[in-house]
């Protein structure tokens, strides 16, 4: 892909494009990259711009090295709502009690989220700081199948 030219990405929900580091496109969906900016002012003050956005979360996604998935431990306690972790192995979202297995058609059968335990997260830190702020965007937040 060429530089300043649209990452053809498309993703279940915004929770799914959120644990895989993406953020909201400035173009299209301009009122939620505004909202996105504003919350990360707040978290990273300094970084301005969809560039410096980019540059810090795919410093939070990706081992240099080896360009593995980097992940980082967090208390099931501490994270809000949208967050991905791994469970046995399989992406999950954090969902109030639950954690809901992710499949590329949507949800699966909800599983208890493990409280007082840590988990490897997925989703970069600054994300899960916006998620921890009632991230709230204008598409689909959820998949339906993740309440159902």
């Amino acid at each position: 892909m060429k530089p300043g030219r649209y990452t053809e990405l498309f993703f279940l929900d915004e929770v799914t494009a959120f644990a895989a580091g993406h953020r909201p496109c400035a173009e299209c969906r301009r009122a939620d990259y505004n909202r996105l900016v504003e919350i990360w002012s707040e978290l990273h003050p300094g970084q301005h711009g969809a560039d410096a956005i980019d540059d810090q979360l795919h410093v939070e996604r990706l081992v240099p090295d080896t360009r593995e998935r980097r992940l980082y431990e967090a208390d099931f306690d501490e994270l809000p709502d949208g967050t991905f972790v791994l469970h046995d192995g399989n992406p999950c979202l954090v969902l109030g009690a639950s954690l809901r297995p992710w499949s590329p058609g949507g949800y699966l059968t909800p599983l208890p989220r493990q409280a007082g335990k840590s988990a490897a997260v997925l989703t970069p830190p600054s994300l899960v700081g916006v998620l921890s702020r009632n991230w709230s965007p204008l598409v689909p937040f959820l998949h339906p199948t993740a309440t159902s």
